[in-house]
């Protein structure tokens, strides 16, 4: 009984799926364990298998994927999804408004922005020096091939930007320029100088008191009538500097929160070896609070990538603006489900593989420490 109590303890899934008697053990220790313990997971597995093959005739069996013609006559009277909406309209739901004949370019700029962010991830990256040179060229790139007027390729403004390389650019542009404000922020708060913590309070309370709606028409619409010519600039970037200052409000209580978690022991240690105060923070303080606060982190930029939705508000088609343009007219008007999911799935793609690298590095910085 005793071997038996520890096999069916030490079960893990996909690792002693091949041992029948171990995975029945575990089904039944985990599932039916008792009378209602197995009623409720029989009706559970009932429902969801239910659900499942409702939503697999939906969405495949009875589905129509493309339409020769390129009309919707093919999806007038089915049962199933009109995916040949996104056949036919995907151009505008990943590219927005950008110029049909120069598409590429988005194509290739979004795909630049990707790999850069992806190779932020390696461990190779990791070093102050090889980032900055990898965020510079890669948005100097992103930028040329956006903007154009190089090359020989023509001038797109950014208000002609749009779909998912306009969503991915704000991101990635709103949390490069957001993390350094943030960690300015964080330490200004903690000064000992009490105006520049008393101040600091003031700006990152009072930013996180407001919509990020409110912040993106004030930059995008009211500054250029308070601001001198000259310092206005593109409403593009005035829109990523406050998406960026609401995204560091935010994150700079997440790294001030990871640096009172650290002992304070530490810190007087480090006093007490001769080390400055930069060489405290760089070398001890924030390291400790980046991998004590990484939870919180992950879930802000979580919530940062699905709020560049918001910029609809202010006349930017990002890919969920894009998306609604992709359906809003009248011959596809009917095939908005299939937009949104087709969206969404985007979205997931993005915000789940995120998530993942997140609990890639909590075990990674969770090993580092034995």
């Amino acid at each position: 009984m005793a071997t038996a109590s520890r096999t069916d303890k030490s079960f893990q899934p996909g690792k002693s799926a091949a041992h029948p008697m171990v995975l029945a053990a575990w089904l039944r220790r985990r599932y039916f364990r008792t009378p209602l313990n197995s009623a409720i997971s029989l009706l559970g597995m009932a429902f969801l298998l239910f659900l499942a093959y409702h939503a697999l005739q939906w969405a495949v069996v009875q589905a129509v994927w493309i339409s020769p013609d390129g009309t919707s006559a093919v999806c007038r009277g089915i049962s199933g999804a009109c995916w040949a909406v996104i056949q036919q309209r995907w151009r505008i739901i990943i590219f927005g408004l950008f110029p049909y004949d120069e598409q590429w370019r988005s194509m290739f700029a979004c795909l630049v922005m990707v790999a850069t962010i992806i190779l932020s991830c390696v461990p190779f990256f990791w070093k102050p020096l090889r980032l900055s040179l990898l965020w510079s060229g890669g948005f100097l790139l992103f930028y040329a091939l956006m903007r154009g007027g190089v090359f020989g390729m023509p001038l797109v403004q950014p208000a002609d930007w749009g779909g998912l390389t306009l969503t991915v650019f704000l991101y990635a542009a709103g949390v490069l320029i957001g993390m350094p404000m943030a960690i300015a922020m964080a330490l200004a708060r903690r000064s000992e100088m009490p105006l520049v913590s008393k101040m600091t309070g003031g700006l990152i309370d009072g930013v996180r008191s407001l919509p990020l709606i409110t912040i993106l028409f004030t930059a995008a619409l009211i500054f250029p009538f308070v601001l001198p010519g000259w310092l206005q600039g593109d409403k593009i970037w005035r829109v990523i500097i406050g998406f960026a200052l609401f995204f560091a409000a935010y994150q700079a209580e997440i790294i001030r929160s990871g640096l009172q978690s650290i002992p304070v022991g530490q810190e007087e240690a480090a006093k007490a070896l001769g080390l400055t105060y930069w060489q405290r923070t760089s070398r001890i303080m924030l390291p400790q609070a980046f991998r004590n606060a990484l939870p919180p982190t992950i879930n802000q930029l979580v919530i940062t990538f699905k709020e560049t939705s918001l910029i609809v508000i202010i006349g930017f088609f990002e890919i969920l603006a894009s998306g609604n343009a992709a359906y809003g007219t009248g011959e596809w008007s009917f095939a908005y489900f299939e937009v949104y999911i087709f969206v969404a799935l985007v979205y997931f793609a993005f915000v789940f593989s995120l998530s993942r690298y997140g609990a890639y590095l909590e075990r990674r910085m969770r090993f580092g420490q034995h």
